[in-house]
């Protein structure tokens, strides 16, 4: 039986970051240019990014996100 897909995530999750980011490249490449949503060009995630990064309210340094993990 093929692995599911939390499966995989959790596996990929235990290798070490050169093989994770190696990963995340060569997924990324499989996913069209034109792809809904992805791209910096699209208007509404430049307006949702921008939004994001003014609002700090809440917001958590990365170094603490990290070590929750």
């Amino acid at each position: 039986m093929p692995a599911t897909r939390e499966e995989i995530l959790s596996a990929a999750m235990q290798l070490p970051e050169a093989d994770r980011l190696s990963i995340a490249a060569q997924l990324l490449d499989t996913i069209p240019d034109d792809a809904p949503g992805l791209s910096m060009d699209d208007e509404g995630l430049l307006e949702e990014l921008e939004r994001r990064f003014n609002d700090k309210a809440g917001a958590v340094p990365f170094c603490e996100l990290w070590k929750q993990e």
